[in-house]
């Protein structure tokens, strides 16, 4: 449990790990299409992931349940300022832009951009091949992988994906040759679905750290929230979790 110096009253208007106690959850902004962070099995409904994981340990070392809110990386910001969820625990890249919308903890998790093609596509071999007259390439609207491969490609057609739309679906349907994701993602997709293909740069294309979030102007709370990580990283719960997910390669040091 946390010390009674961290469950200070917080100013009003701002979360503390005291008012998480007080109402007896935290509410975790989660987007559940997330697979290997935050991924919830259609089938049984059952979440599953790293940030999962964490975020349930997390909860516990408060002494509360997790609430799981449902959200999106278009929407995260809006529904942080909105106060629906305590903070966003699903692998969110600390892009300059979100900084301005949203605090960070400490970054935990890095990645780059990767490709994913269908297995029988045997013209995308390379991460060359993807920027070239005719390739429809797919990205999440919302996704930091909308902004940097809007500004990286020059032939390629870019397909910007939203809701009910999938990567997946749109892929295996054929209405695009490629999509980009990152790399907790396309793991577990891997071990999923054997159609598919990863193909990755030979040079970094657009790595960054990934982070935990809370609205703007929660410092004190990002500070309660970067002590209890810090608990959790001794106990050795990520390193847990990231094996339980094959990332243990993708952790970093705060």
């Amino acid at each position: 449990m946390l010390s009674g110096a961290a469950c200070l009253a917080a100013p009003a208007g701002q979360t503390s790990v005291a008012q998480v106690k007080a109402q007896g959850e935290l509410r975790v902004c989660i987007w559940p299409d997330y697979q290997g962070i935050t991924y919830r099995d259609p089938r049984s409904g059952q979440l599953s992931g790293l940030d999962f994981e964490v975020a349930q340990g997390l909860a516990k070392l408060f002494g509360v349940a997790p609430r799981w809110v449902t959200t999106s990386f278009k929407s995260l910001a809006e529904d942080l300022r909105q106060d629906r969820c305590d903070v966003a625990m699903f692998a969110i890249a600390m892009l300059p832009t979100r900084m301005q919308d949203m605090r960070f903890t400490q970054p935990y998790m890095h990645s780059d951009l990767v490709a994913v093609v269908p297995r029988r596509n045997e013209m995308l071999r390379q991460w060359k091949d993807i920027d070239q007259p005719g390739v429809r390439v797919g990205v999440l609207a919302g996704t930091f992988m909308e902004p940097v491969m809007r500004a990286r490609l020059r032939k390629a057609d870019l397909i910007v994906l939203a809701a009910p739309q999938t990567r997946e679906q749109e892929l295996e349907a054929g209405r695009i040759d490629v999509f980009i994701s990152d790399e907790p993602y396309t793991r577990t997709l891997q071990r999923r679905a054997d159609w598919v293909r990863v193909v990755k740069s030979d040079t970094p294309v657009h790595p960054l750290p990934y982070a935990y979030a809370v609205k703007t102007g929660d410092d004190r709370w990002v500070k309660e929230l970067n002590d209890a990580l810090k608990q959790l990283r001794q106990q050795g719960l990520f390193k847990a979790a990231a094996a339980h997910h094959g990332m243990e390669d993708l952790l970093q040091s705060p």
